[in-house]
Order: structure tokens, then sequence, then C-alpha cells
């Protein structure tokens, strides 16, 4: 029996950071051994913001892959691929622009957000959900792996299907968002980890870089010294502790609390525990930017498989819509 198919995606951002690794690159591994899976690196999608910044995008692209070898991605079970590679992305999002209504698309909940925060009003990030559906639909997608704040464009991508569908004959699954708690992982400042914030660390840092970012991470505001009792349940540091110390609520909540263990060791014991913990990545890391074969040969073979599954769903959708 065929296994369900899933899609999921990253923007090029380069390097990548704690929060996307426990946020996403973690369950991509997972979800691999589970489903027909596909991971692209949306440089499209980069580009609603950074069309300025197109130079970087080979080196951000290259270092994202190697994150993703590196975690543990196998690309003998799932096709990993750059968005630009399968053009059949654009076909479709093109035949979706001429079927879908303009209101569908401004009240999508970020847009009016990101276009006052970002000032963006270009008509590529305007149709971004619309490109969006049509990266989901190309590949039939059973299932997105998404957060909650994710829901709206998952939802559009459905209306999306069920326009065509209606119009040219069943020719799309409808996707079906597959939640997923997303740890929220705090940089070294206690707001969610961002390249944008420069509070980030990345899984290419060697261990005494890490170590020092941890050693500057902010903690409990009222516990100043040692002996003061600590708050660990609002501390970024005591965060991290639960993810990568064993039995943390019992080695470090305890003497956080009664002022025993002090912020300079508990930083020392986090920064000790995460390297332990990244030690077989960055190992695999440091082997790849040495001998890149395995990551282009990785992003080649994923994007011959994508294109396979894409070009059939265009030969059904062009059937569909009576096109040569």
């Amino acid at each position: 029996m065929a296994r369900k198919v899933v899609l999921s995606g990253m923007q090029p951002t380069g390097r990548l950071h704690l929060g996307n690794y426990e946020g996403a690159l973690k369950n991509w591994v997972k979800l691999q051994d589970q489903y027909e899976a596909y991971y692209m690196i949306v440089d499209w999608h980069a580009l609603t913001s950074d069309y300025r910044e197109t130079a970087e995008l080979p080196e951000r692209i290259r270092q994202m892959a190697i994150d993703f070898l590196a975690a543990g991605v196998d690309p003998e079970k799932a096709a990993v691929f750059v968005q630009s590679q399968v053009k059949e992305h654009a076909e479709l999002f093109l035949l979706f622009a001429m079927i879908i209504p303009t209101p569908w698309l401004e009240r999508v909940p970020s847009y009016k957000e990101k276009s006052e925060e970002m000032k963006l009003d270009s008509y590529g990030f305007l149709g971004y959900p619309l490109l969006q559906a049509a990266d989901i639909l190309i590949y039939r997608a059973d299932l997105v792996p998404v957060g909650k704040d994710q829901l709206p464009h998952i939802e559009l991508t459905r209306e999306v299907c069920r326009r065509f569908n209606s119009l040219y004959g069943e020719v799309f699954p409808e996707p079906q968002e597959l939640l997923t708690k997303f740890p929220v992982i705090p940089g070294t400042d206690g707001r969610k980890m961002s390249k944008s914030y420069g509070n980030d660390i990345t899984l290419a840092e060697t261990a005494e870089e890490t170590a020092k970012k941890v050693s500057r991470m902010f903690t409990d505001p009222k516990k100043i010294r040692k002996g003061d009792p600590g708050r660990p349940e609002i501390c970024p540091v005591y965060h991290l502790h639960q993810i990568y110390t064993p039995r943390a609520e019992e080695t470090v909540a305890p003497p956080c609390r009664t002022g025993e263990l002090g912020c300079v060791d508990c930083k020392a014991n986090l920064a000790k525990n995460l390297n332990a913990a990244l030690a077989p990545l960055r190992e695999k890391r440091r082997e790849l930017e040495k001998n890149p074969a395995p990551v282009e040969k990785m992003l080649s073979s994923g994007a011959l498989r994508a294109r396979a599954r894409a070009a059939e769903t265009m030969k059904l959708v062009r059937k569909g819509m009576h096109l040569g």
C-alpha cells in the first residue's frame, strides 16, 4: 500500500540554529521513516523580502543542505531539493493565480502583519500563500507538518484545492495539517531564538563558541549571585536544560530554587550537555564541509524525484484544464 505523502520546507537562511533543529529538523528525521517525504529549500519564497541579496543565496542553500544531512535527513528516504529546481511550482502557481480571487489572499493573517512590519507590497508577496499552496499541491501531499500559526495557510490551500477540483475535476487531495508541538527555543537574550535578533546558537559553531554564548545567556533577573533563590520556570537556561540535560527537573531545578546552584555553574553544565548532544552532528558537518559531494548528490537526486512527481501532477492539471 502506497505511503502517504508529507511535504515541508524552509527558507534558505544559511546555517541553522537550535530553534530550527528542535522545531523542524528532528521532526523531519522522524517523518521520513513513516511517509513518502519531500523536503524543500524554498528559495523563491525568500525573494519576497530578500530580493536585493540574491548573491548570498547559493551559499545559504549550501549551508542549510549541509545541516539537513548532518542532522540525519536521509536522501534515500526523503527527496531533498531546492524549490527553483522544480519549475512546475511556478507553472501551477500561475494557473492558480488565474482562478483565485484576490480577497482570498488579502485575508491571510500574515499578509497584513508582515506587509506593515516589513513594508512589503509586491505582487509576489501578496501571492506568497498561493505559491505555498502550489508547493503543497504539486506533490499531491496528504500531510503538512505545521504549528498552529500556519493553519490559515493550510486552510487556504484546501480552499484552492476545492476550487480547482470543482472547476476541472478531482486532481488534488485535500492536504491535512500534521499538527506538531514545536518547542519554542529561547535565544541568548530570552526571546525566541532567531537570526534576525542575533541571539541564536547555530549547529555549526564550535564547542568553545557555544560555551561562550551560553555563558552570556539571560537568566532569572532576581537571581544575582550564588545563594539567591532562583525561579527555573522563567529561566531561558533552564528551558534548554529541559531539552539537553537528563532529569533536569531533579538535578537542576531544586538546587536552583534553594540557591545552592549558581548561574555560572548552571550555564557551564548546560554548555557541556549541549555540546555533547551536538557532537556527532557537528563531526558529520565538518566532514561535509570538507567533502560536499554527498550534499550535491542529495540535492540533485532529490530534484529528480521531485520533478518526476510534479510532472505527473501537471499532466493531470493540464488534462483537466484542457491545456496543451
